[in-house]
């Protein structure tokens, strides 16, 4: 028997990577290519009345400019399309005439070099009607608000509901009742990355672009809606790809890379078009994290438990739709955190503003709603005079736990393991019949006097899959070749590789699948003409449903070969249990088919002079279910610590009346080496999902929800003092800590 399930056998595409030869979209050159520049609106909110690109046009050098006339389909959304490719005249998208955040497109021009491109750009001319700039939510939320999509009723265009038992009589019942406020910032995907691609038209008359994303079959379907041509027209191609984290979701430069090939092509001129965004354009052109506003009253009884909760939650969409209901779903079901709670009341709604668009971010929601949750019962804890752990296990899910929204946990609940287990690593015991923490305990004062040390917990649940009734499936394709033995088999599977090490992964599950060695496996991946839809790398999804889709195509094709066809080729598509979306009264549902589960302890030292912040230590576990390559699962526990600690504590996302002020890495600060903790200790944990592929669970995300409350709970038991809204910098700390005066 090959087994293959359980090693950590290096990346498929590692040597590649290392040595440089791996092609990312900026990468790729083509013969006699053009370029292509897009020119911001630069405007948060306009209408624009016209646009002269006579001198664009008759720059040397110029091969096109495009402007909103030019797009058969003007519109665009991964939900609802409720963007313009190009703002501007002459469009057939009702009023398209409107840009709604600085970043909105309005003209392209290709050129022979970028050069002339940037040039040329500048000549464009465009005469504006500004508008009021809304970009506060409790300014845009009001009925008299201007209406930033003019066709809709109202700037708030999601909203969501759960009502479960009796919310007011038990509050009359707790004997302890936290009420706060909290506010999540905003933040910026840095992947190493930045938007780039390139298209041209093939020797089928296919436009094909070249180009990162998340999703080859739904990049299609967007390019292929908004030039009105059939999918089949339509050829997308993913490379190697440098980071995504939901970032890659929603279109940047797919459309209009593929409108540029085709105007070149109508026009005489077949030419590749390429297009590379710098940093500062990848930061204020593409979608952000969601802030979030989250008002939480929580109560417990005597004995800590938690009998009702109540939250009221409000995000920041930016100018357009994104996924931001999907989002939002999201923190609706996790602001009260993996507790069985028999009295819930969650209101939540998506506020359009002027700011730029929000979308997927790692985690979707489930950091924002956990940030709240944790905090909620560590203050808990703290009236009640409880061990934090202690006042979790008298309230985490057990198998068969009813949710928020009224039905049962899917099966394979672990998040008492994955609590105890941590704790114990931690130095908490379970001695006389409760939880407390014996050893290892912090000494408030660091090595000088200023430096306080303190210890926070957090724990965390996440989905695995599309939610809430969204079409969830995935497809794969295998090929078994050879005579009277197997010679090779080859995997073809749309999945994007995106750093996280899915395609090494994929052959591994193909390998022990088929029980062959890993060396016969060959991938084709991430090419619509060869591999069928897979859905998208995201919601921790994509180990999950490959897996099944890889398991059912080899059975299938095993049974083929053993049938004598050669070569064997079978096509499985895997579906889960169907999911169902909120009733719009009571938030009934069955929101998830799988959970993924986490729990953290940090160690940090707060200067309470300089109001720096040093992460000493991270124990997190995470039930991965089966760890395919535990290695990769340490990676992905790593970096989103690393990534979640940038959140909770450097990443200061500015915008002032809808421009960005925070353009690149001088001004927006992400983690580097020297901030990075000095110790993480990775728990990957194996409690098998019943349906998962060799009972591994999705966990991509899982480590990231709860890092900024633990962060949070540290900083509180190293001062004393509460923060309910991060990122904690200096400034925010010393004001926090009375050293700074409001």
């Amino acid at each position: 028997m090959n087994k293959s399930i359980g090693k950590s056998i290096q990346r498929i595409d590692a040597t590649a990577k290392v040595k440089g030869e791996a092609l990312y979209p900026g990468d790729i050159h083509l013969d006699n290519q053009a370029y292509m520049k897009v020119l911001f609106s630069g405007k948060p909110h306009a209408i624009i009345k016209s646009i002269d690109t006579e001198k664009a046009e008759n720059y040397p050098g110029v091969l096109a400019v495009i402007t909103a006339k030019d797009v058969p389909a003007n519109e665009y959304g991964l939900g609802v399309k409720d963007q313009p490719v190009l703002c501007g005249t002459g469009s057939n998208h009702p009023y398209a005439d409107h840009v709604r955040f600085a970043a909105d497109h309005v003209a392209l021009v290709i050129a022979d070099t970028e050069e002339i491109a940037e040039s040329a750009m500048k000549l464009i001319k465009i005469e504006f009607e500004e508008l009021p700039v809304l970009t506060n939510i409790f300014e845009a939320e009001k009925p008299d608000a201007i209406k930033i999509h003019p066709e809709k009723e109202s700037n708030i265009f999601s909203r969501y509901r759960i009502r479960k038992g009796d919310v007011e009589s038990a509050f009359k019942q707790a004997a302890v009742i936290i009420e706060d406020d909290y506010v999540t910032p905003a933040q910026e995907h840095a992947y190493l990355q930045p938007e780039a691609g390139i298209s041209y038209i093939d020797d089928e008359g296919r436009i094909v672009v070249v180009v990162g994303g998340q999703w080859t079959h739904e990049d299609r379907e967007q390019i292929a809606h908004a030039l009105c041509l059939p999918e089949e027209k339509i050829r997308v191609i993913y490379p190697a790809i440098g980071g995504a984290f939901g970032g890659r979701e929603d279109m940047s430069v797919q459309i209009i890379l593929a409108l540029g090939a085709m105007v070149l092509h109508q026009r005489g001129i077949d030419r590749p078009v390429k297009i590379i965004w710098s940093r500062e354009e990848s930061i204020i052109g593409h979608h952000k994290r969601h802030p979030y506003f989250l008002h939480a009253r929580w109560g417990a009884t005597r004995e800590g438990k938690v009998i009702a909760a109540e939250v009221t939650i409000k995000t920041d969409a930016g100018a357009y739709v994104y996924t931001s209901p999907k989002v939002l779903g999201n923190a609706t079901l996790m602001c009260t955190g993996p507790y069985e709670i028999p009295n819930v009341k969650v209101d939540s709604y998506a506020v359009f503003t002027n700011n730029i668009p929000n979308g997927a971010f790692r985690g979707f929601g489930g950091p924002q709603g956990a940030f709240e949750a944790e905090c909620q019962m560590n203050k808990l804890a703290e009236a009640l005079g409880m061990d934090p752990v202690e006042i979790r296990f008298r309230n985490l899910l057990n198998e068969g736990s009813v949710l928020s929204v009224g039905t049962p946990v899917p099966k394979g609940v672990s998040i008492r393991q994955v609590v105890e287990k941590t704790a114990l690593s931690a130095g908490w015991q379970f001695t006389n019949h409760h939880w407390e923490r014996v050893t290892g305990q912090f000494s408030k004062v660091g090595k000088r006097d200023r430096l306080k040390r303190g210890y926070g917990f957090a724990c965390a649940y996440k989905n695995v899959g599309f939610s809430f009734g969204a079409p969830e499936q995935c497809t794969a394709t295998i090929e078994l070749h050879g005579d009277t033995v197997i010679q090779k088999a080859i995997l073809k599977h749309s999945g994007a590789e995106v750093g996280q090490g899915a395609h090494t992964v994929f052959v591994q599950m193909a390998a022990e699948s088929l029980d062959l060695p890993i060396q016969k496996i060959e991938l084709i991946a991430s090419d619509t003409a060869y591999t069928e839809n897979s859905g998208s790398v995201s919601a921790s999804r994509m180990t999950f449903m490959a897996g099944n889709s890889i398991r059912g195509a080899a059975r299938e094709a095993l049974e083929k070969w053993k049938n004598e066809e050669r070569p064997a080729i079978a096509t499985y598509t895997y579906r889960p249990p169907k999911t169902t979306p909120y009733d719009p009264e009571t938030g009934k549902s069955e929101p998830n088919f799988s959970y993924g589960y986490v729990a953290e302890v940090v160690e940090l030292e707060v200067d309470t002079e300089t109001g720096q912040i040093e992460l000493l230590n991270i124990i997190c576990g995470d039930d991965v279910g089966r760890a395919i390559n535990p290695q990769l699962v340490e990676g992905q526990v790593e970096g989103a610590l690393i990534q979640a600690s940038g959140y909770a504590i450097l990443e200061n996302f500015i915008q002032t009346n809808g421009l960005v002020q925070t353009r690149n890495f001088s001004t927006y600060l992400i983690p580097t080496i020297l901030d990075i903790p000095e110790k993480v200790n990775s728990l990957v944990l194996e409690y098998a999902d019943p349906i998962g592929p060799f009972g591994a669970r999705g966990m991509g995300e899982m480590p990231y929800l709860p890092l900024a409350a633990a962060v949070i709970s540290a900083v509180h038991n190293a001062t004393s003092v509460w923060f309910d809204e991060f990122p904690l910098t200096p400034e925010r700390v010393l004001t926090g800590l009375g050293r700074i005066k409001r």
